[in-house]
């Protein structure tokens, strides 16, 4: 394909993708297949590539890309993203609109419900997104552009080349929590204590990658700057809102009476509990943006809105047990189970007791009558007790593992008490599905019902097991057939070619995440130098601490983990780093990439740079030996000039390279 065909195509399929995303994210009405979708936007990555020339910011491929780090710059907002004054009780509606009916008797309310998440501004210029910033403090906002990228309900181009700001409430539905949670919990991490601050936390993540996975959404609800002069209303306003692609906010009704007012604000807090994403309240608007004008603002707050805030629901009810379960980390989770009662909508019985610092602090004990909530109306959570039972006594964490009996240890830097047993049969399945995982070894058709099958029917223990398994074992699993069972062998046999950084991962080392996994493999070349590595060793390496060189060590001084690695070696897993080096001459040497460079994609030059023996980082600092800057370069390129750092063109990088 030449270049004006290509050039031809590549708007087609930007066109059909952004068109077909609107349909999924905003509208919740696809037209066509997931995979056909994929195939549309495979093709557009391929063109891209061949390309690059063709990338535009609109492009659905631009999603995720890049770092967020350094990239955290200040935005003045040009319009303040004011806070509003809250009501905790029906009284103060009404006396907010007595305050309004003193300037304008024949007057309409906006109501529409809060969404509490995290307050942005979204810029467009001529219908194409160029900058998202968090709320700040109202005045001053951080740039979060490349995160907001990765909300696929965000339009990237809207339906009309208009130049306008619009405000938005980025948030996690209440599943996506839900999941998150569970997850974390079972890693034995530190949860988020409700939606809104999941969505906080994923926002302004140091790689836009990670956030893309927590699967954010958001709802725009008001226009900050518009070029245009013909809305003249709120509720207008939402409406050409929708029409240019934005996800608007779920409902927003009209009232001329605070009665009705009221018994909207009734109605929404009735349905709270039932609604997909988390409320803390309802906003109530002058519609009329002239009325608003003359109504005016305070130093703090707009005078012409309020926010009415719901009370959280609170119950009580009665422990009946303390359970303890063993998660994949090997972190022992204590759960209070409870005499059932009715919350924010739903029945629950059940509530995470997290660690024992959290039951010595509360003094839970079996039998305790105590007071429960959902935090952010979904997770159920302890608040206090409120009375002891006779004779009760304090409850304490086992000394030992509830699945294996291998001894616990609570280390000082955590709260989190642990078994340590890599062959602790309740991990096992949440250690295989890590192991299996596409980050990991990657082994396509292993997910969690095949594994859980496979242990279940005794054929999987522990990792290396794995590579034992012959066809006519996964033909016993129930569906599958000849192919299936083959393809399965098939990838399993292609794992065991994977990078030894996939491997260091895989094996599931505290602290150890993918990228720290192949920074060890790159560094030490071979398993075996990294099982013999010392703590010192280990930290002499740029960004590892203490912690982390502390955990590597602890992980490879068991025995069970040398049993397990000699099994691996043994049946053909490679035990290698299969980084290419060409020669060193950039040893020592750290590029920070920005802009768009005219033939690499950003991996291909990292690569290049790593083959020769130097390395990339996501932000400049005084330790960045040069840029490489291309079109359109940001806020590095000028912050790389504030230090003095060399600049370098792709022309002169190819130079370099010869």
């Amino acid at each position: 394909m030449d270049f004006e065909n290509a050039k031809v195509r590549a708007k087609e399929l930007r066109d059909l993708l952004n068109y077909h995303s609107h349909r999924y994210y905003v509208e919740d009405s696809p037209e066509i297949e997931d995979y056909e979708y994929d195939m549309l936007q495979r093709e557009l990555v391929a063109i891209e590539k061949e390309f690059p020339a063709l990338v535009t910011p609109d492009s659905p491929t631009q999603r995720v890309g890049g770092s967020a780090e350094g990239m955290f710059e200040p935005v003045v907002h040009a319009v303040p993203l004011e806070s509003l004054q809250d009501a905790f009780s029906l009284e103060e509606v009404r006396a907010f609109d007595a305050r309004v009916r003193e300037q304008f008797s024949d007057i309409e309310y906006s109501v529409e419900p809060k969404i509490d998440g995290l307050s942005v501004a979204l810029e467009y210029e001529n219908g194409v997104f160029v900058r998202g910033s968090t709320r700040g403090d109202g005045n001053v906002g951080e740039d979060v552009t490349a995160n907001l990228r990765t909300v696929n309900s965000i339009p990237l181009r809207l339906k009309e080349d208009v130049n306008i700001e619009v405000r938005g409430e980025v948030y996690m539905p209440k599943k996506v929590f839900a999941s998150l949670v569970e997850e974390q919990e079972q890693n034995g991490e530190k949860t988020f204590k409700n939606p809104r601050n999941a969505a906080a936390g994923s926002l302004r993540q140091k790689n836009p990658a990670i956030t893309a996975t927590r699967n954010l959404d958001i709802f725009v609800f008001n226009i900050q700057r518009y070029n245009g002069n013909h809305i003249t209303g709120h509720k207008q306003s939402i409406e050409y809102l929708k029409s240019l692609g934005f996800k608007t906010i779920p409902f927003c009704n009209k009232f001329s009476s605070v009665e009705d007012v009221i018994t909207e604000l009734e109605r929404i807090g009735s349905i709270r509990s039932s609604l997909p994403f988390d409320i803390d309240g309802a906003v109530i608007k002058t519609d009329s943006f002239a009325m608003r004008t003359e109504i005016g603002s305070t130093s703090k707050f707009p005078r012409w809105a309020l926010a009415f805030k719901y009370p959280p629901e609170e119950k009580e009810t009665t422990v009946t047990d303390i359970e303890v379960a063993v998660g994949r980390t090997g972190v022992l989770t204590p759960t209070a189970v409870f005499e059932p009662v009715l919350v924010a909508g739903s029945t629950v019985s059940r509530a995470t007791l997290h660690n024992q610092d959290f039951i010595d602090e509360k003094d839970i004990r079996i039998g305790d009558r105590i007071v429960i909530r959902k935090a952010g109306d979904i997770i159920p959570e302890v608040l206090r007790v409120i009375s002891h039972k006779e004779n009760s006594e304090k409850f304490l964490l086992p000394s030992v593992c509830p699945s294996c009996g291998a001894t616990v240890i609570r280390e000082e830097d955590e709260a989190a008490v642990r078994c340590v047993n890599p062959e602790c049969p309740a991990q096992l399945l949440r250690n295989l599905i890590h192991f299996c995982s596409r980050d990991a070894m990657d082994i396509d058709g292993m997910g969690e019902a095949v594994l859980e099958k496979l242990v279940s029917g005794g054929m999987l223990t522990k990792a290396s097991d794995i590579y034992t398994l012959k066809k006519e074992d996964v033909m016993t699993l129930e569906g599958f057939k000849d192919k299936s069972s083959q393809n399965i062998i098939d990838a399993i046999e292609k794992s065991k070619a994977a990078d030894l950084g996939c491997l260091v991962f895989a094996l599931g080392i505290r602290h150890v995440g993918q990228k720290a996994g192949k920074i060890l493999a790159d560094h030490f070349g071979t398993m075996e130098k990294l099982m013999n590595a010392t703590i010192e060793d280990l930290t002499a390496i740029e960004g590892f601490g203490g912690i982390m060189g502390q955990s590597v060590v602890d992980f490879f001084s068991l025995e069970q983990s040398r049993h397990e690695i000699e099994a691996l070696t043994a049946l053909g897993v490679n035990m290698n780093s299969l980084k290419e080096t060409i020669d060193n001459r950039f040893e020592g040497k750290t590029f920070v990439l920005t802009g768009a460079l005219p033939t690499y994609s950003r991996n291909e030059a990292s690569e290049l740079i790593e083959k020769f023996g130097g390395k990339t980082a996501s932000s400049v600092s005084k330790k960045t030996t040069y840029v490489l800057a291309g079109e359109d370069a940001g806020s590095k390129l000028t912050k790389a000039q504030t230090l003095g750092i060399t600049i370098i063109s792709e022309e002169e990088f190819n130079e370099m390279i010869k």
